[in-house]
């Protein structure tokens, strides 16, 4: 067995494991699983070093991106079906944010409806989140 299939099997194999201890979003493991193929390559007769490094950095920032896209895809259909209740701290003031009590802490809110104003203490869906806001519907114009 050439001594650089040996090379990338080890680097394969350290950078599953790291995904294990330091997660990375998989960005260990889809390197590792690169370097899977490329000691593949390397056994199949693959010859030279830097054409095995080139083929290994292409084949980990495929990989990486097509993990993210499935990845956000997932997670973008989940939040729709995950609203779940808040209630309004303060005033949310049409187009403007204000404050709601989401899971036991204040999260800066508005409301999705640029028309509404939603009043101080009433129950809001959760509809997304957009970085540290949530993005809330009042309770009874869903029902409504």
């Amino acid at each position: 067995m050439p001594i650089f299939t040996l090379i990338w099997l080890l680097a394969g194999s350290v950078l599953c494991l790291m995904e294990l201890f330091l997660p990375s979003a998989f960005v260990a493991f889809m390197m590792g699983i690169s370097a899977f193929a490329v000691a593949l390559l390397s056994q199949l007769g693959l010859g030279s070093v830097w054409l095995q490094v080139t083929v290994w950095l292409l084949l980990s920032t495929m990989l990486v991106f097509l993990s993210r896209r499935f990845l956000q895809s997932r997670r973008r259909k989940s939040k729709i079906q995950d609203a779940v209740i808040a209630e309004t701290l303060t005033e949310i003031p049409v187009g403007q944010i204000g404050r709601v009590l989401y899971e036991g802490n204040s999260w800066r809110a508005r409301c999705d409806d640029d028309k509404l104003s939603v009043p101080p203490h009433q129950s809001v869906y959760v509809v997304r989140r957009e970085g540290t806001t949530l993005i809330v519907m009042p309770e009874n114009v869903l029902h409504s």
